[in-house]
């Protein structure tokens, strides 16, 4: 059994190869729009709905609560990141009981893809708030002294949250491994379930901090338009 899909090799061209990272991470994409589009292509208003409708309306609905509890901010500008965000996640995850198949979360070129994109999304919303200039004059906030260690502040939080996620799901791989070998029965399946709720819980985890990360960049932003506002008057 691989541990890290990484180390799975179905092609390779030289310098070019196909691993079962790639692999895996193009069949949760492809189930995520082939899923989206069954779903969405329907959808009605009437009283009574197909499951798949009601499926979809529970997920967005509890989405938009979680967002609502964790900012101050309209949820609906916040959802379609972390919406996918989860769903990637939690979906690479719960396939991992389908035989062959190695989530992509359990590469850390994954989850530090994914940290990356929250790295990326902090500043496009705080930016959006307010302007370039008012965003960069954050990380100098009370003192130049300081642009260092809020620099270093971003770094080791992106750090963070992929080693969180990959250091979970690769912890549960080798537990499930080192079972199958010792009771190749009834405790893998046992541990196999336990991985899938652990696997919806760190696909939680994740989204939640990546939207206290966001909310807290575009909460720096508001409160400093008000306090200049404040000023001007």
């Amino acid at each position: 059994m691989h541990i890290s899909p990484d180390n799975i090799i179905y092609w390779q061209h030289g310098i070019i190869a196909l691993n079962g990272t790639i692999l895996f991470t193009w069949i949760v994409m492809g189930f995520l729009v082939v899923g989206s589009w069954i779903v969405t292509r329907k959808l009605s208003s009437d009283v009574t709905i197909s499951w798949g409708q009601n499926l979809l309306e529970i997920i967005v609905l509890g989405m938009v609560k979680q967002i609502r509890e964790v900012c101050r901010h309209k949820p609906v500008e916040l959802l379609p990141f972390l919406g996918t965000l989860f769903l990637f996640v939690a979906v690479s995850n719960l396939l991992s009981v389908v035989p062959g198949f190695q989530t992509p979360t359990g590469s850390l070129s994954t989850t530090a893809a994914l940290s990356l994109c929250v790295l990326v999304m902090v500043p496009v919303y705080g930016i959006s708030r307010s302007s370039l200039s008012q965003y960069l004059k954050n990380y100098i906030r009370p003192s130049a002294f300081m642009l260092p260690f809020n620099l270093m502040g971003e770094i080791s939080r992106t750090l963070a949250l992929a080693v969180r996620l990959f250091g979970n799901i690769m912890s549960g791989s080798m537990i499930a491994a080192i079972l199958l070998s010792v009771a190749p029965l009834f405790l893998p399946i046992i541990m196999q379930l336990f991985g899938l709720l652990t696997g919806l819980v760190q696909a939680y985890i994740f989204s939640i901090l990546a939207a206290v990360y966001l909310a807290a960049g575009m909460e720096v932003q508001t409160t400093h338009k008000k306090d200049e506002s404040k000023g001007d008057g």
